[in-house]
């Protein structure tokens, strides 16, 4: 997205920030060739009682000071509102669109930054749908005061659903797939996945499924029913079994919505990210869905990514759609 801040400077190496409830994911990498980044450090550190100043000084120990940064903002930091254009000149989209969403954002519209994305490619945007992104200013503001700390220039501020894009279209043109319908569906946190649907390296349709705090480490689909007898608590799994279901039934509406809104453009495949549960995941989709589903893997084009925690890889893993950025994509 084009925030008013963007500034262009180029550099060997880049750091990714995501910073949400005072846990900062970062991620310095860079680039090898095309397509390929060595990472030589990620993690996640939690500022705890620091200030912000003490906070970045922890974080200059890492080497993260004096980089070219890029910020993400995480689903909570952030709506994406889909809205027919306003008929005016393209200079003023963002004012129109700031008073055609302002009642359709849970936050009051002046404590919210907003800029546009057209839906999907050249061959859609004829007809005039737009993305809105409203990201909250307390947000942005956190990562811009968490930058000047470390003496970094944020270049870019970018948002979780366009990461997705990037990493899931990198994956589906290795995969054969880049001109083709593909969706990812991607758990963000223990309690929420992300859905999107891309053809031709474009967005074009993003929701968030809210599962319920612990999805992430509950039992799915026959895991979950051969624990339950095992135990004798089949009645007391029922809510993790309802749960399960609800995101295989969410993404069955999506896909049957695909395909009555888009039936010239088949969706090829389904996409799944869920950390180390990923491979698991995806042979439990699979059976539910009878559609062809498919680990979304890039690590191949992120050396270096494989190492470390599980658990901080997972909150890592979006940041690397940053780098993809520039990859022969405007945002």
């Amino acid at each position: 997205m084009r925030w008013p801040w963007r500034r262009r400077r180029e550099a060997a190496a880049r750091l990714v920030l995501a910073l949400h409830e005072d846990t900062l994911a970062y991620l310095l990498a860079e680039r090898v060739q095309p397509q390929r980044w060595r990472v030589l450090r990620h993690g996640v550190e939690r500022r705890g009682g620091d200030s912000v100043e003490a906070f970045a000084k922890r974080l200059a120990g890492l080497g993260l000071k004096g980089q070219v940064a890029l910020g993400l903002l995480r689903p909570a930091q952030y709506q994406i509102v889909q809205i027919e254009a306003p008929a005016v000149p393209p200079e003023e989209l963002r004012t129109a669109a700031r008073w055609q969403i302002r009642d359709m954002v849970s936050q009051h519209i002046d404590d919210l930054t907003l800029d546009v994305l057209k839906v999907g490619d050249e061959t859609v945007r004829a007809t005039g749908s737009l993305f809105v992104v409203a990201g909250q200013n307390a947000a942005i503001r956190a990562l811009m005061e968490m930058a000047q700390a470390l003496r970094c220039e944020m270049g870019v501020i970018d948002v979780q659903d366009l990461a997705q894009r990037n990493l899931q279209s990198l994956c589906a043109g290795e995969l054969g797939l880049g001109e083709q319908a593909h969706a990812a569906v991607v758990l963000t946190d223990d309690s929420q996945a992300l859905l999107t649907i891309c053809a031709r390296g474009e967005l074009f349709y993003t929701r968030r499924i809210d599962l319920g705090a612990g999805f992430a480490q509950q039992a799915w689909g026959q895991a979950m029913g051969a624990a339950a007898a095992e135990l004798s608590l089949v009645q007391e799994s029922t809510p993790q079994a309802e749960r399960s279901q609800r995101l295989v039934v969410e993404i069955q509406r999506t896909l049957d919505l695909w395909d009555r809104t888009w039936p010239a453009l088949p969706l090829e495949r389904l996409l799944v990210q869920a950390g180390a549960r990923t491979d698991e995941m995806t042979r439990w989709l699979q059976q539910e869905l009878g559609q062809a589903v498919l680990p979304l893997d890039v690590t191949a084009h992120f050396e270096g990514f494989d190492a470390g925690d599980e658990d901080e890889r997972r909150l890592c893993w979006p940041l690397l759609g940053l780098l993809l950025r520039d990859e022969g994509r405007t945002l």
